[in-house]
C-alpha cells in the first residue's frame, strides 16, 4: 500500500542516537491509523550507523536504508526525499528536539492546502527549551542574514524538521546544488520562486547539548554558503511548474 507519509532520517555517525530515534519513530507508528515509510539515508559515517539501520529495516516493514559514501547533511535529505514514495514526506533531525508527537501538525487534516510547512521555533506559540543565549543570538543573526540575501518574511529556515508534498518534493530537490547546512534556505528560495505555498508551523523545541553543530565552523561555512544562494536565485529564473 502506498504511505501516506515518508519520514527521512540523514543519520551520519549516529549510532549513538539512532536506536533510540528509530524506537521513537516505531511508537508513533503504531499510534497512526495512516501509512508510514521509513527512509534512513546513512552517509559517510565511520561508525556502525548503517549496521544499526540496516538491522532495523529488516525486522520491520515499510522501511528503506540508503547508503551514499558522499558527506553533507543537505545530500542525505535530497536522496531521501527523492526515493519516498509518501503523499507527504518529512525529513527529521535524527536528535528529534521536535517531539515526534508534532508530525500529525504538518499534516492533513491538521494542515490542509499547503505544500510546504516548516517547523519553526521563532513563529507566534514557539516555546524554545534550555537553550544556551549564545547559541539563540547566532541563529538569530543568522536567519537575520537569510531575510535580507533570500527568504525575507521567513522567521526560521534552519529548524530541522520540514515536510513536502510529494509534487513539491519530486519538482524541488532535483534542483538542490547545496549540500551543506543552507540546503533549506536554497530549497525554499527556489519553491517562493515557484509559487509553492510556505507556512511556518510553531512548536516546541528541545535544546540538545550533544548537538553535532559547530557553532563557529559552521556558522562562517553556511553564510558562504548563503551568498552562493543569493547568485543562484538572482541568476535563474525557476519558473512554476505544471
Amino acid at each position: 500500500m502506498k504511505p501516506f507519509l515518508s519520514i527521512i532520517l540523514p543519520a551520519h555517525n549516529e549510532e549513538k542516537r539512532l536506536p533510540e530515534t528509530l524506537l521513537l519513530v516505531e511508537q508513533f507508528i503504531k499510534t497512526q491509523s495512516f501509512e508510514i515509510e521509513t527512509v534512513i539515508v546513512e552517509n559517510a559515517s565511520s561508525d556502525r550507523t548503517l549496521e544499526i539501520a540496516q538491522k532495523f529495516a529488516a525486522n520491520h516493514d515499510n522501511v528503506l536504508v540508503l547508503h551514499e559514501e558522499q558527506p553533507g547533511k543537505g545530500l542525505a535529505v535530497k536522496l531521501g526525499m527523492l526515493a519516498a514514495s509518501g503523499d507527504f514526506r518529512f525529513f527529521c533531525d535524527v536528535d528529534f528536539s521536535m517531539p515526534i508527537d508534532q508530525i500529525p501538525q504538518f499534516l492533513p487534516p491538521q494542515l490542509s492546502g499547503v505544500d510546504i510547512a516548516i517547523a519553526s521555533r521563532e513563529a507566534k506559540g514557539a516555546i524554545r527549551y534550555g537553550e544556551p543565549l549564545y547559541r539563540h543570538l547566532i541563529g538569530r543573526v543568522f536567519n537575520w542574514m537569510v531575510w535580507i540575501l533570500t527568504l525575507p518574511g521567513i522567521n526560521d529556515t534552519q529548524c530541522g524538521f520540514k515536510c513536502f508534498s510529494a509534487d513539491a518534493s519530486q519538482k524541488l530537490f532535483p534542483l538542490q546544488t547545496i549540500n551543506g547546512w543552507a540546503f533549506d534556505v536554497e530549497l525554499l528560495a527556489i519553491a517562493r520562486q515557484m509559487g509553492y505555498k510556505i507556512v511556518e508551523v510553531p512548536i516546541p523545541w528541545y535544546y540538545q547539548a550533544q548537538s553535532k553543530v559547530h557553532v563557529v565552523r559552521d556558522f562562517l561555512r553556511t553564510m558562504l554558503e548563503l551568498v552562493k544562494i543569493r547568485k543562484i536565485i538572482r541568476t535563474k529564473s525557476y519558473a512554476r511548474p505544471h
